[in-house]
């Protein structure tokens, strides 16, 4: 599938099936494209029917889409800064029968819309990697996801900023940002923190963390016990795959991460 140079990042997208095909994403071949972060962050939101949430960054639309397909009926909002991902996030919840609200927009210059709103959940990828940081990409779009071009604690500040009071803000994010994380969250006035650390393989180090914070929040913070993603046992599944079945049964059959 091709399209023209003003409406995606190097010309052609591919299709990608999400959650077992429940899903399928219009992404750039040669821009960003989501994999599994996504759907984990999704998978870790506490939303209900009727509750209002607001993804910052929101790329192509792969998490809020994700929660959304998991749990009908929130309102749905998207933030996000390079106009051809905000085309594409509209096209796919329109294609997946999602309604999706994108607003184009920096979040560190909030659109008058979303500063006028508050909201039960804000969820954000934001990258992982400092701006000198990681191996620089030759596509514009693919790097500006990667590579921290607005601080973090400006992500952290506007998602604290939109949310009502006692609302929820989750996060994924590299292990190696876990303090900054913490601490920025903490002088935000978040609290009632968990924080799952997502490892490739059980014993190896977690790459990444998903952390729960509520604007407010009293409760103490919980440190949870690892998310393993791949079982070594099982190098050849029905489908290729080596996930573990707490980790399938999120990417695959839509399941809720609880924290």
């Amino acid at each position: 599938m091709a399209m023209g140079s003003d409406d995606a990042p190097q010309g052609e997208l591919t299709e990608d099936g999400f959650l077992g095909g429940r899903l399928v994403i219009a992404q750039p071949r040669g821009g960003y494209r989501a994999a599994i972060d996504p759907v984990l962050l999704a998978a870790a939101v506490p939303a209900r029917a009727g509750e209002r949430v607001l993804e910052l960054g929101c790329g192509a639309g792969v998490a809020g889409l994700c929660l959304a397909r998991r749990v009908p009926g929130i309102m749905l909002s998207g933030l996000e800064v390079q106009p051809v991902y905000a085309a594409l996030a509209r096209r796919n919840g329109a294609s997946n029968g999602i309604a999706i609200r994108v607003v184009e927009g920096d979040l560190a210059a909030m659109p008058a819309v979303l500063r006028a709103e508050a909201f039960d959940h804000v969820l954000a990828n934001p990258p992982y990697w400092h701006a000198g940081g990681g191996t620089r990409s030759a596509d514009a779009g693919r790097d500006h996801a990667l590579r921290e071009a607005t601080p973090l604690a400006a992500w952290i500040s506007a998602a604290m900023r939109r949310l009502c009071p006692k609302g929820w803000l989750t996060l994924i994010q590299a292990s190696e940002r876990l303090p900054e994380v913490l601490a920025l969250l903490l002088a935000a006035g978040a609290g009632s923190l968990a924080i799952l650390p997502v490892a490739p393989r059980a014993g190896q180090p977690a790459s990444r963390v998903i952390l729960r914070a509520r604007k407010g929040g009293r409760a103490p913070c919980r440190l949870l016990a690892p998310l393993v993603l791949h079982d070594d046992a099982r190098p050849d599944g029905a489908d290729g795959d080596s996930f573990a079945a707490a980790a399938r049964a999120v990417l695959r059959d839509g399941a809720a991460l609880r924290l």
